[in-house]
């Protein structure tokens, strides 16, 4: 699949597509040939989206997982703390995919850019010199309407902003937006508060019904919405309230059987998220997380927590 075809495509013909990435993946991307065949899986007898194998995110942190056959430009790397030493890389061979990707849904979710102020509260993340969060934001902020920018608690230019008529976005990690809700609690004004998740150890973990009550009841607000993503994914799913998340069309959510991670579960039964990325064109496509949630049939899923011996992912949404 060529750097942006993904754009274009269909939930019709998504199968096909994930069914020729597989392939091509297959043959590729040398880690990832190893474990389908340790599983006794290869393109002669995988011919439909649950056959597919899923590789463990894990792999991001022990192994390269990129295209035997592409030029490595660059990387992104997961977010962590001093007692993670392993964190996740995940190559890249341009950025145009990832551009396309991120820019495409979210301006299907929320409008053009353009029309839009974007106020980024992202203090621990702007130090990671490899987050892909950040360099998403960064090329949203440059596209969206002056006064868009990284701001910190207690700026008085911050506080005039939100108080402003301007239609807003405001995207923090959750224990930035805690820490503001507690400290100067007002009224927004024509503004969509975003959490990203992640509390990196700076307060204790609350689950996310009670960060969005203190949130909506310190801003006045009726609905907080998310945003999930991964350092190994291109692709992201927004959340508009009440935790249910839609993925951009290139990307789907799969449940796994949470005793048995070869089997595929049904829709509303929690297990093992899997997912495919089909903006994932020179990683892996298919990865098997480490979060626990359902799927609805509508294509929207849920984000339940996480299997206890997963580590701690800072740039992961916060889980209930």
């Amino acid at each position: 699949m060529a750097e942006a075809e993904f754009i274009s495509i269909t939930e019709g013909d998504f199968e096909k597509n994930a069914l020729t990435l597989f392939r091509e993946q297959f043959q590729n991307i040398e880690i990832y040939h190893t474990y389908c065949q340790l599983l006794g899986k290869n393109p002669e007898n995988v011919s439909t989206l649950v056959e597919i194998p899923f590789l463990p995110i894990s792999f991001f942190k022990t192994h390269k997982v990129f295209h035997k056959n592409r030029k490595e430009e660059g990387y992104f790397m997961s977010s962590g703390t001093t007692a993670q030493p392993n964190r996740s890389r995940h190559y890249y061979h341009s950025l145009e995919g990832y551009e396309q990707s991120f820019l495409t849904f979210f301006e299907t979710t929320y409008g053009p850019i353009s029309d839009l102020v974007l106020v980024a509260l992202l203090p621990s993340y702007r130090e990671q010199t490899h987050s892909s969060l950040i360099y998403m934001v960064d090329y949203l902020i440059k596209k969206a309407k002056p006064g868009s920018g990284y701001y910190k608690l207690g700026d008085q230019q911050l506080t005039e902003l939100l108080a402003s008529e301007e239609k807003k976005l405001l995207i923090g990690v959750t224990f930035a937006l805690l820490d503001w809700a507690e400290s100067n609690p007002m009224v927004l004004q024509n503004t969509i508060v975003m959490e990203t998740g992640g509390m990196k150890g700076r307060r204790k973990e609350v689950i996310r019904e009670e960060v969005h009550r203190q949130l909506k009841t310190a801003f006045k607000l009726d609905t907080i919405h998310s945003e999930y993503g991964m350092t190994e994914l291109f692709s992201q799913a927004y959340s508009s309230g009440e935790g249910i998340f839609y993925p951009a069309p290139w990307m789907k959510v799969l449940i796994r059987e949470a005793e048995d991670p070869f089997t595929m579960s049904s829709h509303e039964k929690t297990g093992g998220i899997n997912i495919i990325d089909l903006a994932n064109t020179h990683s892996c496509a298919f990865l098997a997380t480490e979060d626990l949630g359902k799927t609805y049939y509508d294509g929207s899923f849920e984000v339940l927590g996480r299997f206890d011996t997963a580590e701690i992912r800072g740039c992961n949404l916060m889980m209930a």
